[in-house]
């Protein structure tokens, strides 16, 4: 059974920084694109980033989350998603996805995490 974890979500002020979490198992981790988006209140769901393990590559989805920063820890089977400076725009639920095969890229989604809320109070 695929399975993603997010962890790592809070409560930060403005300008703060957080570091979330996708643990995945149930899966070879190396044949899927592992993703990150965010669902901020009343809006629809953002893409934030895509990250291949195979090919150790990521796009990121906006520019404007310059302040982002996605790595991963293959031996872990977790991606990360650095938040820096953060706004209270941030403010939303986090999810990790991961999408079948690695090379189409995190345009569908196999299978998502149940997401991590961070706040971000100005």
């Amino acid at each position: 059974e695929v399975q993603l974890v997010e962890s790592g979500g809070g409560l930060v002020q403005a300008g703060g920084s957080l570091r979330l979490s996708c643990v995945a198992s149930g899966f070879a981790f190396d044949d899927y694109a592992i993703g990150w988006f965010r669902q901020a209140p009343g809006k629809e769901v953002k893409g934030i980033s895509c990250s291949t393990s195979r090919d150790g590559s990521t796009y990121y989805l906006d520019s404007q989350m310059g302040r982002f920063t996605v790595s991963s820890d293959n031996a872990k089977n977790t991606v990360y998603l650095q938040m820096n400076n953060l706004k209270p725009e941030d403010t939303a639920v986090y999810y990790c996805a991961a999408s079948y095969p690695w090379y189409n890229g995190c345009k569908v989604v196999d299978a998502w995490g149940k997401g991590t809320l961070v706040t971000v109070s100005s």
